[in-house]
């Protein structure tokens, strides 16, 4: 299995909130750029919660219809992150329901197919191969957490959310998020430290 992860934050714009008002009033423009900022940070979040690529692909895309069917209510003194990722972790629970089915695949063996993640800065291979493979050992003991821990640690770690953001997406108290947050890094670093 190969050590190379998908390590992407996504995050909408600063200027989300306003570019949601511009869209709701119909400019084409802002309708383009918030589906194309918004279709990426969905794509990145349903692939690390399902990490199956076509089956992101189509929760993104359900999620961008979801999102501008119920753009009117959208309030613009909130961050776009949390309501678009609320979205699509309903999306992914919604298909993982319908299919009756586990989690198919990994994002690792995803990235064995040919697939490569964001270039690095650094041009040391054996810089990067070190960070390659802590990056891997690090995402399969994000894998290996419960599914209540690991959406937690992928909206904090990989998409910078907040405590209440997370705790809006997830419709659980900001103590419950600390709480299993805290658990889920006790829990990485033991996987971490095993797998020396």
């Amino acid at each position: 299995m190969g050590s190379t992860v998908l390590n992407v934050m996504s995050s909408l714009p600063p200027a989300a909130p306003s570019l949601v008002a511009r869209a709701r009033e119909g400019e084409t423009e802002a309708r383009e750029e918030l589906a194309q900022e918004a279709g990426r940070s969905a794509y990145v979040f349903a692939l690390q919660l399902t990490g199956r690529p076509e089956l992101a692909r189509d929760v993104a895309q359900d999620s961008l219809v979801r999102l501008f069917r119920q753009l009117d209510r959208f309030d613009d003194g909130r961050p776009l992150a949390p309501w678009l990722f609320t979205i699509v972790r309903n999306q992914v629970r919604d298909q993982a329901r319908r299919e009756k089915v586990r989690r198919h695949g990994s994002l690792d063996e995803w990235l064995e197919q040919g697939h490569e993640r964001a270039a690095s800065p650094e041009t040391d291979p054996a810089a990067l191969a070190e960070r390659a493979d802590l990056a891997g050992r690090i995402w399969r003991a994000v894998s290996g957490l419960s599914e209540a821990q690991r959406e937690i640690v992928i909206l904090r770690d990989y998409h910078d959310l907040s405590y209440h953001q997370i705790a809006t997406v997830l419709s659980i108290p900001e103590g419950t998020v600390m709480s299993r947050l805290h658990a889920a890094r006790i829990r990485l670093r033991e996987a971490l430290r095993d797998e020396r």
